[in-house]
């Protein structure tokens, strides 16, 4: 397929309104996975347990409510479809700037590769499976730092890890979320900014403890350091007022999550 016929493809689904449709219902379960995962972290701040505070662990609690199944294989579908129209998003940017067509491509693909992996835990609880993102990543950080040169790409994944949660941070706060939604003006749309700006800064801090972690596991070559959201966000219950700051957090992702629910409705697609 040569690159005309591709961005065709891809303009085809865009202009789709099934396909716009899909992508709206990938933002709600986005929102749904982000809410369950900051209620658990939030139970964790206040000792009621509460499960894994990451993807698998808010897949987890989903299967256990009725029709969870279907909500996972909903959760899925939903989110492979905004993983595509990113992928779309990546094909037909038509910016003039080199430089910043290449920076959005390769936004729009981390986001897809991020979408697309979390519709696949979901598919795998679906299908009866189950997951331990937290032992993979110790698994997969043992490997590389048993590689040669595996201490550089131990560091480099946090690295880029911590650069993303700054991304998210950065983004919160100077509201450049808002180029993505076509925001209603009065109380409507100064709440919207509100959740994304909450929201962005809370999820921007999860994911930059995930990289400090990597970072933490190449200096003391110990890949028991390392692992994923739940591993970073209960790391934060460790620190001085540690549960404070892990139920902020956790709120935040809910927030985050209720942010998501409004970005299905305004979200310029």
């Amino acid at each position: 397929m040569n690159t005309d016929t591709g961005k065709a493809v891809a303009r085809s689904a865009r202009s789709s309104r099934t396909f716009r449709a899909m992508a709206r219902v990938g933002y709600v379960v986005l929102g749904i996975v982000h809410v369950v995962i900051g209620a658990i972290a939030i139970s964790v701040a206040v000792d009621a347990g509460g499960g894994e505070a990451d993807q698998g662990g808010a897949m987890e609690q989903v299967s256990r409510v009725p029709f969870g199944m279907v909500v996972l294989w909903v959760i899925a579908l939903g989110l492979f479809a905004l993983g595509v129209w990113q992928i779309g998003e990546a094909v037909v940017e038509r910016d003039p700037d080199t430089k910043k067509k290449w920076g959005r491509r390769i936004k729009y693909l981390g986001t897809a590769i991020a979408y697309i992996a979390i519709g696949a835990t979901a598919l795998t609880y679906a299908l009866g499976g189950r997951s331990d993102s937290s032992q993979s990543s110790e698994t997969m950080t043992a490997q590389l730092l048993a590689a040669p040169g595996g201490i550089v790409l131990v560091v480099l994944i946090g690295l880029v890890t911590l650069g993303v949660g700054v991304a998210f941070v950065v983004r919160g706060v100077r509201r450049s979320f808002e180029k993505q939604l076509s925001l209603p003006a009065g109380k409507v749309g100064d709440g919207v900014r509100t959740l994304g700006i909450v929201g962005y800064v809370a999820k921007g801090i999860a994911i930059g403890v995930v990289g400090v972690l990597f970072l933490v596991a190449a200096l003391t070559h110990d890949p028991e350091k390392a692992g994923g959201l739940d591993a970073a966000l209960k790391s934060l219950a460790d620190l001085p007022f540690g549960q404070v700051i892990l139920w902020l957090v956790g709120a935040g992702l809910v927030v985050y999550g209720v942010y998501c629910f409004a970005r299905a409705k305004y979200a310029r697609l």
